[in-house]
């Protein structure tokens, strides 16, 4: 099992799970964050840290497109270990519906 970040996290990209993860696995996008799955070691620690509910277990149902884009983007964005701020409109984007559709970049962010 591994964990996953989701839709909600385009255009918030709040930062809070990467301070907390103790085996940097996760990448940064240009708006969006995502979790190398064979990284993550399921302790589960960056779920609750997310403000916009973005990371969810693997295990959840409907999350195959999430796991293989997760995996996909992993492998080409940068690793990210420290925490900064989220954009200046992410609460704007918060709960916003098909946002891979609208607004997800596969332009890589900037990493550590």
């Amino acid at each position: 099992m591994t964990f996953v970040v989701t839709d909600n996290c385009i255009k918030c990209k709040y930062m809070d799970c990467v301070e907390v993860c103790p085996v940097d696995c996760f990448y940064e996008g240009d708006n969006m964050l995502v979790i190398n799955p064979d990284e993550c070691i399921d302790c589960g620690v960056c779920e609750p840290e997310c403000p916009a509910e973005a990371i969810l277990p693997d295990t959840q149902p409907g999350l195959e497109s999430w796991i293989k884009l997760n995996a996909q983007y992993a492998e080409v964005w940068p690793n990210i270990t420290s925490k900064r701020e989220a954009p200046a409109d992410a609460k704007a984007f918060d709960g916003v519906a098909n946002k891979l559709e609208q607004y997800f970049s596969a332009e890589p962010g900037q990493g550590d």
